[in-house]
């Protein structure tokens, strides 16, 4: 087949092979490695100079052989040679990663969820909200995603490929499209010399195109919002730089909504002949899968010139209901550059037509006006070219946006109409895609300078590891590609809640609209619908008024009207969900300062503690587990007073204090001042062993399991200013004790201490397989975990233990941006991209407290690590620190 390139500059990517074109000095010692410098076995202090070292020795990659280091590249984030195979290949955990015993025991559950997928599949014809049949599977593939927060997003993949769509808000299509590809031709003196589909694949279809492009020689750097992708040309002298940048902006409530993306390419040329460069950016119309079925599709260009500034591109319009879109593939048009367009070709082809077209002049035809529908069962793709000029020793730019308009949205149930936030700003008539295209390619670098000053005190601090610089960033991608919803809401359409005492959330509302975890509301329904619980088999309501939901819906019904989709326990007599409710809202009290926020969730802090009460049966101050799985680990049973729920139970009891103060009530403060007093007795004489708290009062071995979350509660009350001083609740010995037993038990004498914390330890140094999440690492609560250590002083145990984690999930397994819920020592994840591991922001709120508090205390108490200093107040102690 051929490609219309010369023989002498088509390349072969066999490693090793002869034909492989290798640059001078090609495998040297310049490979550019972004990790950590210390193994977990160092015991070097962190603030030891080298911590930080971007050019740390790591296997991601060891396969890159080129000696570009690419276009203003930061130092640091998470790097990968577009060569680089993952060792490992783990599978999602299933019925066969049960014991025999703990098989036995969820034997009736088993039956039960058989029977509720059957039903939800095949009669419902739904997709099931937790599905252990068809689990996603492992593709060791995914990159930053583009898009900004509520507007849908799609994942462009490390080595190039798009492949992760959630465009229809909660749903996933796990799909690489092979047409969605950049392609560059250089051209010398009027003769084309190397065209290259910059991808590694080598699929069935578009086979006239060059593909296979040499993986050594290209490498992949993410720090989201932003990715890099940097291209060495074998034989050109010429080194391609692709910069991805999605609004992701602290603070903006505007951009950050935006269903964008944009592409700049930084082209240098290290040769002495001037060359034409183009880079042709090609987009199937749709996914080619059901949804394109029907045909229908059509494309057209566009042109729009505004404020001096004129972008050019395709509409790829999708009318298929009930979401229909337009994707909008676009360039900026300069002095300097042409674009050129195809309006539509067949992505399941050869592609001869679109490839000798680009390779004849390194432009594409670009014929006037829009295509003719797609034919049912018949797929169209179109595609946009910018050429630009590259001087001897010089360099180019060309510049590409991603937009995407499907403003109206209906979730599963087809019932409530919605429109996204962006709406706001770009109209909900569907034609926004020129408009959002122009906006992006015009403000893009202003939001590299907005991210670039949000990001720079972490990554200048040369105290911080590497690691911890790449998690702590790209961990944020979950903001936007988690299924996050941002809708607006109509006057017409506010929440029937809004009445009485939360009336004054209607304002609220109207400004920043509607948005995915918002709880608050949903806290006051109730659904007395019964259904059957698969754990239990009982039959129980929906929703009970006064109880905080497990989630506000299935995306495949409807949201918010019907909340509760999670079918396992009846959450309503789950002992954490309320708490952490309360917690959460005196602590982002706390962080903001904001007092209407505290009165507007005073009144459903004290319904949902009041619904906790009952749980308190002996009336001692402390909360009983009810004997089975009642709480967020929920394959774990929990009986009688527990670390987990106790200690939460004891710290929501403690702000409720702290906020009755706040909110004027006298008689409140009183109660529950009385309840901390009765409770923190009970939790000590019941719980403590004098190296750490039982993980409940069940006969042993259980209830001396080291549960390595029992200081959860803790964790909550420094992170909101409390916990110490005159608010201790937990005595600070004991604390410090849990977690240097945890430590020692949980983190070192698991995996070698290179895999985080895991769950439950028994204090013999075996893990407690007595649960199917006992013996599992959850990544979220090892962040949540490395946090509170740093809160007590240990702070190289916290960076210790939480590093374990990113290296297993970012560097070994291969899932970076898709981070599992949790992994087994071997074998097995489950529950890939889920939301806990955001919790790696709470280590860096404890290093800025623990920095503002050595800051404000007297010189001669520094240095001890567990001093109390004073007690900060809100907003302090998010200041930075510089």
């Amino acid at each position: 087949m051929g490609t219309g390139v010369p023989a002498s500059e088509q390349t072969s990517c066999a490693k090793g092979d002869p034909q492989v074109y290798c640059p001078d000095n090609a495998g040297g010692t310049e490979t550019g490695q972004v990790t950590d410098c210390d193994s977990p076995e160092d015991n070097r202090p962190l603030s030891e100079p080298g911590c930080s070292n971007p050019q740390d020795c790591g296997q991601l990659m060891a396969s890159y052989e080129g000696k570009a280091k690419g276009y203003q590249v930061p130092p640091f984030g998470w790097r990968i040679c577009l060569a680089h195979e993952f060792a490992e290949k783990r599978k999602p955990f299933n019925a066969n990663n049960i014991s025999l015993s703990n098989l036995i025991k969820h034997l009736g559950m088993g039956l039960r969820y058989l029977q509720w997928w059957y039903r939800k599949t095949q009669v419902e014809k739904k997709t099931p909200f937790i599905d252990l049949i068809n689990c996603v599977p492992l593709r060791q593939i995914y990159g930053c995603p583009l898009g900004g927060i509520g507007g849908g997003t799609i994942t462009r993949g490390w080595r190039g490929q798009f492949c992760r769509w959630q465009l229809n808000p909660g749903m996933y299509q796990h799909q690489t499209v092979i047409a969605d590809q950049f392609t560059v031709c250089l051209r010398r003196e009027g003769t084309t010399v190397y065209q290259q589909v910059l991808s590694v694949e080598r699929p069935s279809v578009l086979r006239s195109w060059n593909w296979g492009l040499c993986g050594y020689f290209a490498f992949y750097h993410a720090l989201y919002p932003r990715a890099w992708t940097v291209y060495q040309l074998p034989g050109q002298n010429v080194t391609l730089t692709c910069r991805q940048i999605t609004p992701i902006l602290p603070h903006d409530y505007q951009d950050s909504s935006l269903p964008v993306g944009v592409f700049v390419w930084d082209v240098e040329n290290e040769g002495d002949e001037a060359l034409d460069v183009s880079i042709m950016f090609s987009m199937r119309n749709g996914l080619g899968g059901g949804d394109d079925a029907p045909g229908g599709l059509w494309n057209e260009p566009f042109y729009l010139e505004r404020d001096g500034e004129t972008v050019q591109g395709l509409l790829l319009h999708h009318p298929t209901l009930p979401n229909p879109y337009t994707m909008a593939v676009a360039a900026r048009l300069t002095a300097d550059t042409t674009v050129t367009h195809i309006t539509a070709f067949d992505p399941d082809s050869t592609g001869q037509q679109v490839w000798q077209d680009l390779l004849q002049d390194g432009q594409l035809d670009s014929p006037a006006g829009r295509s003719t529908p797609s034919q049912k069962g018949v797929g169209i793709a179109g595609a946009v070219c910018v050429t630009g000029k590259l001087p001897p020793r010089g360099q180019c730019r060309l510049e590409f946006s991603l937009a995407w308009d499907m403003p109206r949205i209906m979730f599963g149930a087809k019932g409530q109409v919605y429109y996204r936030r962006y709406t706001r700003f770009f109209g909900r008539d569907g034609n926004a895609a020129p408009t959002l295209s122009h906006y992006a390619l015009c403000r893009y670098t202003d939001w590299e300078e907005k991210i670039s000053a949000w990001q720079s005190p972490v990554l200048d601090d040369r105290s911080l590891p590497a690691w911890y610089k790449s998690a702590l960033f790209n961990e944020l991608y979950f903001l936007a590609d988690g299924g996050t919803v941002w809708l607006e809401v109509p006057e017409d359409s506010l929440p029937e809640e809004l009445v009485g005492s939360m009336c004054q959330l209607r304002p609220i509302l109207q400004e920043y609209g509607r948005f995915g975890y918002l709880e608050a509301l949903a806290t006051l329904r109730e659904d007395l619908t019964r259904r059957q619980y698969l754990m239990s088999g009982v039959m129980a309501p929906v929703k009970r008024r006064n109880v905080i939901p497990h989630d506000i819906g299935d995306p495949d019904d409807e949201p918010w009207l019907r909340v509760n989709a999670y079918v396992v326990h009846d959450t309503a007599d789950w002992k954490d969900l309320n708490l952490k409710f309360v917690l959460q809202v005196y602590r982002d009290y706390y962080l903001t300062g904001d007092q209407g926020f505290l009165r507007d969730m005073w009144p459903v802090c004290l319904a949902v503690m009041e619904s906790e009460m009952k749980f308190d049966k002996d009336q001692d101050g402390l909360i009983e587990n009810g004997g089975y799985a009642d709480q967020t680990y929920d394959g774990w049973v929990t009986t009688g007073p527990s670390a987990y729920c106790g200690g939460l139970w004891l710290a929501a009891v403690a702000v409720m204090v702290q906020m009755a103060v706040l909110c004027g009530a006298q008689d409140v403060q009183d109660k529950f001042s009385s309840i901390l007093r009765r409770g923190q007795e009970a939790y000590e004489r019941l719980l403590w062993n004098g190296r750490y708290y039982n993980y409940d009062c069940s006969p042993p071995p259980q209830s001396c399991s080291i549960m390595s979350d029992q200081c959860a509660g803790q964790w909550f009350l420094r992170a909101s200013g409390l916990g110490e001083g005159d608010t201790e609740v937990f005595p600070t010995p004991h604390v410090v004790c849990a977690l240097q037993t945890i430590f020692e038990f949980n983190v070192r004498a698991f995996a070698g201490g290179a895999m985080g914390a895991v769950n439950g330890m028994q204090p013999h140094g075996v893990p407690d397989r007595s649960s199917v999440q006992s013996d599992e690492v959850w990544v979220g609560v090892v962040y949540g975990l490395a946090a509170t250590m740093i809160q007590e002083g240990l702070t190289w145990e916290g960076f210790q233990t939480a590093e374990g984690c990113y290296r297993t999930v970012w560097e070994r397994l291969g899932l970076a941006f898709q981070t599992p819920e949790a992994y087994c020592q071997q074998r097995v994840f489950r529950s890939l991209a889920y939301m806990r591991p955001l919790s790696i922001w709470a280590m860096q709120l404890a290093l800025q407290q623990q920095q503002h508090k050595k800051a404000s205390r007297p010189i001669a108490e520094q240095g001890t690590g567990l001093s109390t200093g004073p007690k900060l107040g809100p907003k302090e102690a998010m200041a930075n620190p510089k």
